[in-house]
């Protein structure tokens, strides 16, 4: 008697239906793209976050950010105390569209010590994004962020240092 059988004797459905939950089905074949076409991404977007909470505010789509910006780069982040000397600290306006994606990213102050924080904070931007639907907020729909680096190259969000 096949060990399927056995199980599904002795358990139930139960497991056969545990068993085919575990099958992850094959993609089906597709062109290949050509050069120059975008990369499909292989994480979920957020970078596997939570989906954002409603948002009735630019003040609550600022906060959750700021939260989500820790989240989604827990290595490049800290949330004690600000150090008395930072490193760097660029501020960026971060413009969206009505689902909470990023339409644009501006710099609204780059830093003259370590021009590389910029980066960092526009690539964490991204890593936290979408934001919470702001389709029922008042346009614009922009929210800036500074970014307190210390000298370890982590960053803190300015909208939760309190």
């Amino acid at each position: 008697m096949p060990c399927i059988d056995i199980i599904s004797k002795r358990y139930g459905l139960a497991v056969l239906a545990l068993l085919g939950a575990c099958s992850t089905p094959s993609p089906a074949p597709g062109p290949a793209p050509g050069p120059g076409a975008p990369r499909a991404s292989t994480h979920s977007p957020g970078g596997g976050l939570p989906t954002p909470n409603p948002v009735r505010s630019m003040n609550e789509v600022r906060l959750q950010a700021a939260r989500r910006l820790v989240a989604a780069n827990p290595t490049g982040t800290y949330v004690g105390t600000v150090p008395d000397v930072l490193l760097a600290i660029p501020v960026l306006e971060i413009e969206l569209n009505a689902d909470g994606s990023i339409r644009r990213i501006d710099v609204l102050r780059k830093p003259g010590q370590a021009p590389d924080t910029l980066q960092l904070a526009m690539d964490a931007v991204r890593r936290a994004a979408p934001f919470g639907d702001v389709s029922r907020l008042p346009k614009p729909w922009k929210f800036s962020e500074t970014f307190l680096f210390n000298d370890e190259r982590k960053f803190k969000p300015r909208t939760l240092d309190n």
